[in-house]
């Protein structure tokens, strides 16, 4: 499975962006798709997480009621679509995905996806 992070950019306090990641390859039964990400000097940390269904949906508590996880299986893509952005929300963005299924804990868990993508930097202004 290989991964493509799109969507990245330079944006205001106060923004919007939207990123997105095309999955391609072996997709079927890519159960989980998740979003991390990086902020220098810092670990990377969970984002938000969606199921292939879409019936499970975590985000981190940072990110709640500001950024919306979802995903179009037609198109093997999951977006990220990020509003009142923050200059702490500055960071590389990546997409990960694997395909087991994953319960509570074990999404935010840098170790428990198989694939990666190479990440799109997102840059928030003040």
């Amino acid at each position: 499975v290989q991964l493509q992070a799109s969507g990245g950019g330079l944006v205001q306090t106060g923004g919007s962006l939207r990123l997105s990641c095309v999955a391609s390859g072996r997709t079927f039964g890519l159960y989980t798709t998740a979003w991390f990400r990086q902020a220098p000097g810092k670990e990377r940390e969970f984002v938000a997480g969606i199921s292939s269904s879409s019936g499970i949906v975590p985000y981190a508590d940072s990110v709640k009621g500001r950024f919306t996880i979802s995903r179009d299986n037609a198109k093997n893509t999951v977006y990220l679509q990020m509003n009142s952005l923050k200059p702490e929300d500055t960071a590389v963005y990546y997409c990960a995905g694997d395909h087991r299924r994953k319960v509570g804990s074990a999404w935010s868990g840098n170790n428990g996806y198989d694939y990666w993508g190479q990440g799109t930097l997102v840059t928030v202004s003040s």
